[in-house]
């Protein structure tokens, strides 16, 4: 008997983490997931956006208009930057970051500092802002790859019944 294949490659599959991790935001209106990866494939963090550790989600805001700080921009971490932080110590020189959402501005920083030195993303929708742009000229000068990931299939069907395993 031949192995599968259909399995899906390692960018499907480490992209499927970041919006696996997606999920966990609570944002109502952007959920962003991200996952950090090593040269040798195996994983070393994720994260979404969403508050610190110890912010009540249900008492900060979630909005997106108004006075600053009342909005959520001024106290949401993003993914990339959680992800980050969720790595307990462990060197990220040379892996590469999926997530969901191309890097703001001040995430790219948090990438460039840490040593992630590949940024794989699907969507691209702020490109044209001044935050995107600036990500982009700053990943240009450190020296990051970018690639839009363009993934084999529309859609990773995940089922939580015995019969599937």
């Amino acid at each position: 008997m031949a192995k599968r294949s259909d399995y899906i490659s390692w960018d499907e599959y480490f992209m499927g983490i970041a919006i696996l991790s997606a999920k966990r935001s609570k944002d109502p209106n952007t959920q962003v997931g991200a996952c950090i990866v090593n040269e040798s494939n195996k994983i070393m963090s994720v994260g979404y956006n969403g508050f610190p550790v110890g912010c009540d989600d249900d008492v900060f805001p979630w909005e997106r208009t108004g006075d600053e700080l009342e909005t959520k921009y001024a106290y949401v971490c993003h993914a990339e930057l959680n992800a980050i932080l969720n790595n307990r110590g462990t060197n990220l020189e040379g892996c590469r970051i999926y997530v969901t959402l191309f890097p703001c501005n001040e995430c790219a920083k948090a990438i460039i500092q840490s040593g992630i030195k590949e940024v794989v993303y699907i969507s691209d929708k702020y490109a044209m802002t001044k935050g995107t742009i600036a990500s982009k000229k700053m990943f240009d000068a450190a020296g990051i790859k970018l690639r839009n990931l363009v993934p084999a299939t529309d859609e990773i069907v995940l089922s939580f019944r015995n019969e599937d395993m």
